[in-house]
């Protein structure tokens, strides 16, 4: 008796591995991100493509706000087109890196995915930055 699992049919072999290799040049993932950004070894831009008052209440240390609808040639003027571009959201029930990807793509820059986004990030373990409090100013401080 087969499983709704093994039902179809496993690819066979060389199929999976062309599949597999192909999908990490699509794709990346929060701890190879975590390990570049925490060795000094990040040769990726990441830009957090959620609207900016998320990114403005919390986001990954060292990325850049850059929301889909934003995401433009002219915004992209300041980077070399050599540029690999990593883009994240709020997470797995989020299409907004794919919505940024193929921005990004159509404009012929290089881009990959962070897999997990926001979510994946926090399971993960690793920390945001939180944006500052800010204090409620008096009537004696003005």
């Amino acid at each position: 008796m087969s499983s709704a699992v093994s039902r179809p049919t496993a690819a066979p072999s060389s199929q999976a591995l062309s599949y597999f290799e192909q999908l990490l040049k699509y794709e990346t993932d929060c701890w190879d991100v975590h390990h570049a950004l925490s060795n000094n070894r990040q040769d990726f831009v990441l830009l957090d493509v959620r609207g900016v008052s998320l990114f403005e209440q919390s986001h990954i240390a060292g990325a850049i706000s850059m929301p889909v609808q934003h995401i433009t040639a002219d915004a992209l003027t300041g980077y070399s087109d050599d540029t690999l571009f990593v883009v994240y959201c709020a997470g797995p029930h989020c299409n907004a890196t794919e919505k940024a990807a193929i921005r990004l793509a159509k404009l012929n820059r290089g881009v990959k995915k962070m897999i997990g986004g926001i979510t994946g990030w926090i399971d993960e373990g690793f920390t945001l930055a939180l944006a500052a409090k800010k204090l409620p100013v008096s009537s004696g401080d003005q």
